[in-house]
């Protein structure tokens, strides 16, 4: 099954450089900043981008930790599909590549009137979406039970271990 993107990309009613672009990018290139205001969302036909968020660790001590990598065909920026929106985090290219930066108000339109073209894009956003929540929920138990471990608060918490009398 082909990509909903790329069929809808394909349709000369969804016009190259009025609805979307074809950008490419560089290793190390900032793609979007974490806090300013966007208004497209992104496919990535080619290339691995990371994810990242600054986080405070203590006053005037800040990381900017990746959180999560993405890679082709997955798409990001989701949230500036209805709507300009302030940019949730951070993407920054690990590698060369290209993307398709996609105008949202342009593609909410035309879904509306593309019913079957926007039912096959949800389906697909749903499943990318499916896909980096169990990313996250893995890396979040992987966190939680390496910061128990550090602070020694795994010993007071009950455990799935069965005792054998």
């Amino acid at each position: 099954m082909k990509d909903p993107i790329k069929e809808i990309v394909a349709d000369s009613k969804f016009a190259e450089g009025v609805a979307w672009v074809r950008r490419h990018f560089l290793a190390n290139e900032v793609i979007v900043k974490e806090g300013e205001l966007g208004n497209s969302l992104f496919f990535i036909e080619e290339g691995k981008l990371r994810v990242s968020v600054h986080v405070e660790l203590e006053e005037r001590r800040r990381v900017q930790p990746g959180i999560s990598d993405l890679e082709q065909g997955e798409i990001f920026g989701e949230t500036c599909l209805y709507e300009s929106r302030a940019r949730t985090a951070s993407v920054i290219a690990v590698t060369d590549g290209c993307l398709l930066e996609i105008d949202g108000e342009k593609l909410n339109a035309y879904l509306n009137e593309h019913p079957v073209q926007g039912y096959l894009f949800f389906r697909r956003l749903f499943e990318i979406l499916f896909e980096r929540m169990g990313r996250s929920n893995h890396t979040i138990e992987h966190l939680l039970a390496w910061g128990l471990k550090a602070h020694g608060i795994d010993v007071y918490l009950q455990t799935d271990q069965i005792k054998q009398s």
